[in-house]
């Protein structure tokens, strides 16, 4: 599309786009709705801020719904890709993992999802979850082994976690510092180490998508 090459050119060249802005949906949970903040503190407007600082001329729609599961989001996916949707983001699982469904079930509602964007020519940003281990060694690996097989058939762009800006040094217990009082969601600084982690990701998809134009 002339939108995904005009907004590469925006960044790599700096000048001043004259297409319409590179639109990007971002389906996924409450933790890309923004759960417990502000509107303007939450993933989708902080990954749109971000992305213009770097010179980006993209539109980004928040597509997060609260409490979803991969299931919801393969039944929204059809709709969620307007004709105006250049490219999507996809971060889902949390809830899956949550609810201790079958990874052999998330994985098939993760890669219809992928298979609609496919068919409507959109290119696709997946963002992994990694299982704790409370349900067993079989089920962690069967879990975060979706992510990374889906992204290899399907030639995604890839981000290994979610959670990925958040563990300085490597270290978990730096986590608690970033999180809401829940523990599960992040707070705003959270989400602006979260943004500037996957950030380069989505780069890549913009980048990604006008390879494919």
């Amino acid at each position: 599309m002339r939108k995904a090459l005009m907004a590469l050119l925006f960044v790599c060249c700096g000048f001043a786009a004259t297409a319409e802005p590179l639109v990007i949906a971002a389906l996924g949970d409450s933790l890309t709705q923004g759960y417990g903040l502000p509107e303007q503190d939450g993933f989708v407007p902080q990954l749109d801020q971000w992305l213009k600082d770097q010179g980006a001329d993209v539109q980004l729609i928040n597509a997060g719904v609260s409490g979803d599961t991969t299931a919801g989001g393969a039944a929204r996916v059809d709709w969620t890709l307007t004709p105006d949707v250049d490219a999507m983001i996809v971060a889902l699982g949390g809830n899956d993992l949550l609810r201790g469904i079958d990874p052999a079930v998330s994985r098939a509602h993760l890669e219809t999802i992928v298979t609609s964007a496919r068919a409507a020519e959109v290119e696709v940003l997946l963002i992994g979850m990694q299982s704790p281990g409370n349900y067993g060694v079989d089920y962690k690996q069967a879990f975060d082994a979706m992510y990374p097989d889906l992204a290899k058939a399907y030639q995604l762009v890839f981000a290994e976690s979610f959670f990925e800006g958040l563990q300085p040094n490597g270290d978990p217990n730096a986590v608690r510092q970033f999180m809401q009082p829940d523990g599960i969601h992040p707070n705003k600084e959270g989400v602006a180490r979260i943004v500037a982690a996957l950030g380069p990701y989505v780069l890549e998809l913009v980048e990604t998508s006008a390879k494919q134009d």
